[in-house]
């Protein structure tokens, strides 16, 4: 790479095509986006590498994924280059540019459980989605970075860049298979407390016990210090070994009410005041979405009576 050219601006041309590829991840898609061949991308791309003096994308079998730099740059570039759009009016082709894909990004379990089941009515409208999963920190600094469109957090962002509503609460119950819940049940958590669930192996999302110790301490108001029998960090594979009886663990209701509803799990506890834990619908302040975004948008908040 060669070092950093310092005359003159940057190209908008270029910095407009360098957030199509860092949003759509390909240089493919993100030609049809700018209406531009690939090897003008690929042109345009490297001509900006060069005069930033940095790399900005590394190549992979099938697309690209941004280097430091490119996250940076894409965080300065995203709100003012929307903006800009939005009062270009998208281009100067004669004929309308198809909507682009929406970028949702959110927990695995959720979107899969209860977010892209109900996603029907949108792509009979003719919107195209890409979905991205992962932690909440992420997935939020990939939002600020003009990554994603819109993101369901399970954590509230701080800062002004990022606008959130709260989306959806879960209510986690402490589950069994019936032969665990026939030797620890409702009567004898009620005489012994969490003493009852000593020696009951536990099923963890991770090693520090994160939904356990949170149950732990709202419900029974106390620590939480055993070690986990169990650890995956895939809510559903959980589910699938407390199923299997392989120990107890905590869930959010929305992801096991089907096995709660079939008797294949049990719940232990029914306390008036179970844990809860809000989740959030985040998008960037100040952002021009799409239209197809606004349809996501508005059909998410309607889907809030989904958690449970």
């Amino acid at each position: 790479m060669s070092h950093r050219n310092s005359h003159g601006p940057l190209d908008l041309a270029q910095l407009r095509t360098f957030l199509a590829v860092y949003r759509a991840g390909s240089l493919t898609a993100a030609a049809r986006l700018v209406g531009l061949s690939q090897p003008t991308v690929t042109t345009q791309l490297r001509a900006l590498e060069e005069r930033t003096g940095r790399q900005l994308f590394e190549r992979l079998p099938r697309g690209v994924t941004p280097t430091p730099a490119a996250d940076d740059l894409a965080a300065r570039l995203a709100a003012p280059m929307d903006a800009l759009e939005a009062v270009a009016g998208g281009g100067a082709a004669d004929e309308p540019a198809p909507e682009p894909p929406v970028l949702l990004a959110g927990p695995a379990e959720f979107l899969s459980a209860a977010v892209v089941p109900a996603l029907g009515p949108l792509t009979s409208r003719g919107v195209r989605l890409r979905i991205v999963t992962g932690v909440a920190e992420d997935l939020l600094a990939g939002l600020r970075a003009g990554r994603f469109d819109l993101v369901v957090s399970t954590i509230r962002p701080r800062g002004r860049a990022l606008l959130a509503e709260p989306f959806a609460d879960e209510t986690f119950v402490l589950v069994a298979a019936p032969s665990w819940a026939e030797r620890v049940g409702p009567e004898r958590l009620a005489a012994d407390g969490p003493a009852a669930l000593a020696d009951v192996p536990l099923l963890s999302y991770a090693e520090d016990l994160p939904i356990l110790r949170r149950y732990w301490r709202h419900v029974f108001d106390t620590r939480l210090t055993a070690e986990p029998a169990l650890v995956m960090p895939d809510l559903r594979a959980i589910k699938a070994a407390a199923v299997a009886g392989l120990g107890v663990t905590v869930l959010p209701r929305y992801l096991c009410q089907a096995e709660l509803t079939d008797g294949s799990l049990v719940p232990l506890l029914t306390p008036e005041d179970p844990p809860i834990n809000t989740a959030f619908l985040v998008q960037r302040t100040g952002a021009h979405p799409s239209p197809h975004v606004g349809l996501v948008r508005e059909h998410l908040r309607t889907l809030a009576h989904l958690s449970c």
